[in-house]
């Protein structure tokens, strides 16, 4: 059984679709969830995950008003196919790092010190498939889902010692609304669905992942 119950769960990017599942996932274990996302929306605090200060400040307030934190899940990030590597513009570089691997940092930042006061915490990273090798006129977006899972390992390394699991998921192709409108021609059904995903997320946040370091677990479904 997973040991979610009552446990302080904190998801950024929750008002996204895999944000949203990742959310409904742990609250239907039992745990006490809180959300942060540049979107202001009921039950969310808002946080932009691209300034350390705002991220500081968001879980400041989550720590006054719940209590230590004992999960994150750093679900906020973004896609886009750019340009080929010698035409890639320093704002889609930019972009999609600061989306990526900038708001993991932000957010390691602002929890990790609870948690190694704590001696305790699990930390579940958004990289993607497509971090493993290399894909045309993807390059800003693979450089930066490589950077999640180095980040991933390296934390592991720094943490596992203070209690800490951190690890990362590798997805193929979400079932998002979005992903849908991008490519209406595709069989949705081979993809990842976001519960699907969400409990993976969740497994890797719980008891039963306790002796799970550094993992950068694919998740593929038939895509």
């Amino acid at each position: 059984m997973m040991d979610l119950q009552s446990k302080l769960v904190v998801v950024t990017g929750a008002a996204g679709a895999l944000g949203g599942a990742v959310v409904a996932a742990f609250e239907t274990l039992g745990a006490n969830v809180v959300g942060l996302d540049i979107v202001e929306r009921s039950g969310i605090i808002p946080c932009d995950l691209f300034d350390s200060a705002s991220c500081s400040a968001a879980v400041s307030r989550v720590r006054e008003e719940h209590g230590a934190i004992d999960v994150l899940v750093n679900v906020a990030g973004g896609f886009a196919m750019g340009e080929a590597v010698h035409e890639t513009s320093a704002a889609t570089w930019r972009l999609m790092h600061d989306l990526n691997a900038g708001s993991v940092l932000n957010m390691a930042s602002a929890v990790v010190p609870g948690m190694l006061e704590a001696g305790a915490g699990k930390i579940v990273n958004i990289a993607a498939r497509a971090g493993l090798r290399g894909a045309a006129n993807m390059g800003a977006y693979v450089a930066s889902k490589s950077v999640v899972i180095r980040l991933t390992e390296t934390m592991s390394e720094e943490l596992r010692e203070g209690g800490i699991n951190v690890n990362c998921v590798l997805p193929s192709i979400i079932d998002t609304p979005a992903n849908r409108e991008a490519m209406p021609d595709e069989d949705f059904s081979r993809w990842v669905a976001p519960a699907s995903l969400a409990g993976v997320i969740a497994f890797l946040a719980s008891n039963m992942a306790a002796d799970i370091h550094g993992a950068a677990l694919p998740v593929e479904g038939l895509s």
